[in-house]
């Protein structure tokens, strides 16, 4: 019972969580150190591995964003990084990157991104409540709350493992 009670606590601290908006980024270019910092301040608390210098520069040499500019980071990067620190443990590189130049080609880059945002914070919000999503109206609404119901059941099940875990002997 007491693993339990854990975890409605930690459910209790996820909702609080709340990642910035497009508004709420830094409006000047950063460095990789700022941008580790920012990127992992933001992600950090739900639990997803934190960013390196060696992933954002993987992720500039293989196209995943765009270079930076005299070493330089820019809002959309930063937006970029974002995501990809969310959704990296659940997809590939190259389907993140799809799946985000699919949604910003029916919308503005910062209106498709609020728009996730909003739809993961609100999932955030009603974790361990039960409460039915707004049904989607189109097919990038579809993407984004099956993207957002992926990182929660995520963060939950590791959460839960984390609680349950047992010494577990091994076979010789």
């Amino acid at each position: 019972m007491a693993e339990f009670d854990q975890y409605n606590r930690w459910e209790a601290q996820i909702r609080q969580v709340q990642l910035p908006h497009w508004s709420e980024l830094p409006k000047f270019d950063l460095y990789m150190d700022q941008v580790i910092a920012f990127v992992n301040d933001a992600i950090g608390s739900l639990g997803v591995e934190a960013m390196t210098p060696a992933m954002i520069n993987n992720y500039v040499k293989h196209q995943v964003i765009i270079a930076p500019i005299k070493k330089k980071y820019q809002t959309m990067q930063l937006a970029d990084l974002l995501l990809i620190g969310l959704l990296k443990p659940l997809f590939s590189t190259e389907t993140i990157r799809h799946g985000i130049d699919q949604v910003t080609a029916g919308d503005f880059p910062k209106q498709a991104y609020d728009n996730f945002i909003d739809v993961l914070n609100e999932a955030l919000r009603q974790l361990g409540k039960g409460t039915a999503a707004t049904p989607a109206k189109n097919l990038n609404e579809k993407l984004m709350q099956v993207a957002v119901n992926t990182i929660i059941n995520r963060i939950q099940s590791e959460q839960l493992l984390k609680l349950i875990e047992k010494p577990i002997k091994k076979l010789k």
